[in-house]
Order: C-alpha cells, then structure tokens, then sequence
C-alpha cells in the first residue's frame, strides 16, 4: 500500500487508515482480528481508534491484538481524547485534566507505553485553547504520544491551534487534522484542507463512504443488519438519507456500473486521490467489507468521472 507522509512531520501513514469506532460493540474481537489481519496483509500501517469509542472497547480489543497480529513499531497506532459519554448523553471536556486523564487510561487499554498518534477529538469552547494544547505538550514531551494532532476543528481553529503551537520550541507540533470528508459532505473544501496545505499539516479524512450510504446499500431502504438500523447509529446515518445525498449515490452507483467498479470502490477512490488528504480512514462490519474496500489500492478514476462527481456534489 502507497505510504504517505503527514506534513511536515517524518511520520509516514498509508494512504487507507483503519477504522475502529465499531470494534468492541457491533464487530466483536473475533471479526477485529480478521479486519487487522486483512489490513496488514494488504500493507497497511494505520490504526485509528479514539477513548469514546464503545466506551473504551475498541481500544482493549487493539491491545489484544498486539504483539499477536503485528508488531507494536511497525504499526502507527492513534487514539483521540476529549470526548465522552455520560448517562447516554455526549460531553466533550477538552481540558488538560481530562484529556491527559484520558490519555493515560487509553495507553492502559492498548497496553502500550505510548501511541504515534494522539489528538483532540473535538474543539470545546469552554475551556481556553491553550490549556486543551498544553495537554498535547504533556503527552509529546513525556513520550506518552510520538505525534500529536486535532480532530473535527473547523479552518480558523485549526489554524489557531496551530499558530500557537508553532510560536515557541518546546510546543509540540501538530502533525494532523482529522476531519469528516466524502462525496455527501465536502465542508472541509470551504477552508480546512487549505488550512492544511498551507500550515503543512497532514489531513486524514474520517468516513470517506458517507458514513456507509455511498456504498448503495440504503438505496432501497436500511438494512436490518446495517448500521443504520442499529439504536446507537441510526441518528448517525439518517442526515445522509435525504435526496441531495440519493442524486449523489446515484451518480456514485452509475459510475461504478460503467467502471466495472463497486460504488464503494468509486466513493473511496475520490476522497483518497483528492489533493491535501494525506489518508481515508475506512471501518468496516464484516472482515469481508474490509477486504472489498481494500481493492481500491489497485484503482485510479479517470478524470472525467471525477470531474462529474464532482459537479453532482459541489457544495
């Protein structure tokens, strides 16, 4: 698989990331293991997870997963801290107690001394800037994190979080942003990719599918065993259910007949190869979802397909 570099930093990522907010819940440590297996396989090196996700599960079942399926250092491992579930309600606390807090009880679950990746999950306007980043200088300067990064900043807050922590040496640099991208939502293109470019900052895309519609399986209604019909998700999928998004899965779909492709294969393709993102983060249910999505290592859109999905989709 293609090896990308992230910034200005040396840290070198696959251009295909993957994903593990369903591990621990809905993809027990069984299928976790098959998708790692096929993702290594297939020359990956980019695991994702975060604190929050299944409350923790997806972590524990990465650190049973090391040393077993792969090598701790030949692996980049992220995680995410500042976001939380409490009483089913969702709370994001991004100061420094509580992110370094976090950090601590993830290197725990993944039984490691320190992460490649480590990022502030969501921008909190509650508490000063600058304390949520002296917790990315905790963790950078303890060696508890190898690189340090954000997730879900808009453009003007990533770039402030970057500025400062580009204004003196002992700060940590921000290596990444990580935020939402594909065919049905395309806000990043308003002013944080350019964000990225221009500050040297690698941009990693978290659910390039459309949060699993441009795949074409809610074509024809949800899935009993999709995402879409499970309690904790259907919320998650529903703003892509509308007819805006069913014009554009449509033109995903009749591109990938004409291709000889699988929409998904399309859909991933487009976000992979746009300039900026560094890495697509795919999750998968099912080993074998995983191994579908992984095909499009071998697969480059002509341009005319990308310059009509792209005009079906334009914001």
């Amino acid at each position: 698989m293609e090896m990308r570099r992230a910034g200005r930093t040396g840290l070198d990522i696959s251009r295909l990331g993957l994903g593990t907010m369903t591990w621990g819940r809905d993809t027990d440590e069984y299928e976790a293991a098959d998708q790692c297996r096929a993702y290594i396989e297939a020359g990956g090196n980019f695991i994702d997870t975060a604190a929050t996700y299944g409350d923790g599960d997806s972590e524990r079942v990465i650190g049973g997963l090391i040393g077993t399926l792969f090598n701790r250092d030949k692996v980049v491992l992220a995680t995410k801290a500042g976001i939380s579930f409490i009483d089913g309600e969702r709370k994001v606390d991004a100061s420094r107690h509580a992110l370094i807090s976090q950090l601590e009880k993830s290197l725990t679950r993944l039984g490691t001394d320190y992460v490649d990746l480590w990022q502030i999950h969501a921008w909190d306007s509650n508490i000063p800037l600058e304390d949520t980043l002296s917790a990315l200088d905790f963790a950078y300067t303890s060696g508890k994190a190898r690189y340090v990064g954000i997730s879900n900043y808009s453009g003007w807050q990533s770039a402030r979080a970057i500025t400062l922590q580009e204004s003196h040496s002992m700060k940590a640099p921000i290596a990444t942003m990580q935020n939402e991208y594909s065919l049905l939502n395309r806000t990043v293109e308003e002013e944080v990719l350019e964000s990225a470019s221009e500050l040297g900052v690698g941009f990693l895309a978290w659910s390039p599918v459309g949060r699993g519609v441009l795949s074409g399986k809610y074509r024809n209604g949800t899935p009993s065993d999709s995402r879409g019909a499970s309690p904790h998700f259907a919320h998650f999928i529903d703003p892509y259910l509308d007819e805006r998004c069913s014009r554009i899965v449509d033109a995903v779909c009749v591109a990938a007949q004409g291709l000889g492709y699988s929409p998904l294969e399309v859909a991933l393709s487009w976000v992979r190869d746009t300039p900026g993102v560094t890495s697509a983060i795919i999750g998968a249910r099912t080993g074998a979802q995983l191994r579908g999505a992984l095909t499009t290592e071998q697969i480059t859109l002509p341009d005319i397909v990308r310059d009509a999905l792209d005009d079906i989709s334009a914001l």
